[in-house]
């Protein structure tokens, strides 16, 4: 699996399975039944759940009570919004985006990540820039 870039400032720490409430678990498990290669994770209070399904990267941040936060998964190049991928080649020509992530957040807000040059480009739904983070 390509590991998923989470946009959050604090620093994720890796946690056994065991450590993960049951509740948050369960919420994982429900809407996610057949991953593969789970990785957890602790972001502060959340938990972020890494994992595959059918070959693709998927990152679920999940708060202790069972809330999903965000959901962020791998997308191909070309599924990234047009106006991303222009503001792509016209600010860093000749720079290949490395990877792509369409995130979810709860409300069901939609924006994209897109990895060049050591940063994490943030575009909104239809491809407007929004931020750069530092991979």
């Amino acid at each position: 699996m390509i590991g998923l870039v989470t946009v959050s400032i604090t620093k994720a720490q890796k946690v056994s399975e065991k450590e993960v409430p049951a509740v948050v678990k369960s919420v994982l498990q429900r809407n996610y039944p057949d991953t593969n290669d789970l990785i957890w994770e602790k972001e502060a209070e959340n938990y972020d759940a890494e994992f595959e399904v059918a070959e693709n990267g998927y990152s679920v941040l999940i708060d202790p009570t069972g809330n999903i936060i965000e959901t962020e998964v791998e997308i191909s190049i070309d599924t990234l919004p047009a106006d991303a991928k222009s503001y792509v080649a016209k600010n860093y020509p000749g720079k290949e985006i490395k990877e792509t992530i369409k995130i979810t957040a709860a409300k069901g807000t939609v924006t994209y990540e897109a990895e060049v040059n050591g940063l994490d480009f943030i575009f909104d739904n239809s491809g407007k820039f929004l931020k750069a983070v530092k991979d």
